[in-house]
């Protein structure tokens, strides 16, 4: 596996044929922050409560992350308490809430309700939209926002006080890999349609500093704003300017989008998709059966293509557990997951459930100083640090290993083709 870093300057060849080969790696670099010492922990013995809470999207254009973020969050809980005996530690009954969408604005009393809780740590919101618009209120009361699925640049320099995480990389990698993937297909003209907030407006630039580094030419822009309805203005444009491609970076917006693209007659082999709406469209009663995504391709941030595809049986046996369907997307669930075993073991290092203790110990616990043993189960991290050592947790989304910001500096994004079915696999 080879490492891309942010400052590197890639070759079109180079990105995209290890995107396609296995994941593609992002080996950030440390900035300006808080983080937490890397001294040996306490090993007296530990009693410790952990209280945490969610601010993920049940509503909104974004619903469909909710199952499987809810169940990573859920799976990861039960496995802290199944270890309770063993290491002290246990996580009080979660706080479940809505973040809704810009629109809707769930997460404005859903933040509230968290806060007035006592929570350690708000896991949420998916939207970088949304978490912007709550992240001071919750730095201001002194609680950690860990999302699972931020990827907005604009994180990364928050004046957070070091209370804000994330599990899921900026946009800067997944936007080169998308960039990189569509000009490897051989599209030299393609047009583009983004979502008007910070990751829509983000995500975009880099695509298209990424693809037209690479010899392309962007025809056609069009951007709209959450909340609208009507897009034919948009796809007229896009449709016009006969691109042999066309980028979608939306949300839930795509099932309007997407099938009046097909509809018009645009081939769904020429279509690119992102994190915010690679969707199963074939086990989705909202997607017309007449349109066939037979061929698109999208990306989104993933675990690594080798990794045990038992655990995603484990997050429908605890999801189904809890009275639900099954979940036919596990999206951002492996990053929920460890956002929730990370906080776990930053109680256990610090030996205290204070947000701004356990945020001073998540560096550590991720790898991101030096002196950690590697280990990949929060039984075994857990062992480790009651021992008097430093644990290095390596999770089902990837290395992690903070930076200075809460930022992964070790990241997968996975490249996902749709069949005729319309269900999505990975191809790389």
């Amino acid at each position: 596996m080879s490492v891309f870093t942010r400052s590197r300057t890639s070759t079109l060849a180079g990105v995209v044929a290890l995107a396609g080969a296995s994941a593609l790696v992002l080996a950030g670099c440390a900035g300006g922050g808080t983080a937490g010492e890397t001294s040996a922990p306490p090993t007296e013995e530990r009693d410790l409560t952990l209280k945490i809470g969610t601010i993920l999207p049940q509503t909104g254009n974004l619903s469909f992350l909710g199952p499987p973020e809810e169940a990573g969050v859920g799976l990861a809980a039960q496995h802290v308490n199944d270890a309770a005996e063993d290491t002290g530690l246990t996580i009080d009954d979660i706080v479940w809430g809505d973040s809704g969408d810009t629109d809707n604005k769930a997460y404005a009393t859903t933040i509230q309700t968290l806060i007035s809780e006592g929570v350690t740590a708000a896991i949420g919101a998916a939207s970088s939209g949304v978490t912007k618009l709550f992240l001071d209120d919750a730095v201001a009361a002194g609680i950690i926002v860990f999302s699972p699925a931020n990827t907005s640049l604009d994180f990364t320099s928050w004046d957070d006080n070091g209370l804000y995480w994330r599990t899921a990389p900026s946009d800067t990698l997944q936007g080169e890999v998308l960039g990189n993937l569509v000009a490897e297909d051989g599209h030299q003209n393609v047009a583009v349609l983004y979502l008007n907030d910070s990751y829509g407006t983000g995500l975009n630039e880099v695509f298209q500093e990424t693809f037209t580094g690479a010899g392309g030419t962007i025809v056609e822009e069009q951007s709209y704003n959450t909340g609208d309805t009507s897009f034919d203005a948009q796809i007229g444009a896009l449709m016009a300017s006969n691109p042999d491609a066309i980028v979608l970076i939306t949300f839930d917006e795509i099932y309007t989008i997407g099938p009046a693209l097909l509809a018009a007659g645009y081939p769904a082999d020429q279509l690119y998709l992102v994190d915010g709406n690679l969707k199963n469209f074939g086990s989705d009663d909202k997607w017309p059966a007449e349109a066939s995504m037979a061929g698109a391709k999208g990306t989104t941030p993933a675990g690594p293509m080798e990794a045990d595809t038992g655990f995603q049986d484990e997050l429908n046996e605890w999801w189904t557990g809890e009275g639900n369907s099954e979940l036919t997307d596990f999206s951002y669930a492996n990053e929920s997951y460890d956002a929730v075993i990370l906080l776990a073991l930053a109680s256990l290092a610090a030996n205290s459930t204070d947000a701004a203790d356990v945020a001073a110990k998540l560096q550590e616990v991720s790898g991101g100083t030096d002196g950690g043993e590697k280990c990949d189960s929060y039984a075994d991290c857990a062992e480790i640090i009651l021992s008097g050592g430093q644990a290095d947790y390596d999770g089902h989304s990837g290395p992690i290993t903070f930076d200075e910001n809460g930022d992964p500096t070790e990241a997968t994004i996975g490249v996902f083709e749709y069949g005729d079915d319309n269900l999505n696999t990975r191809i790389g």
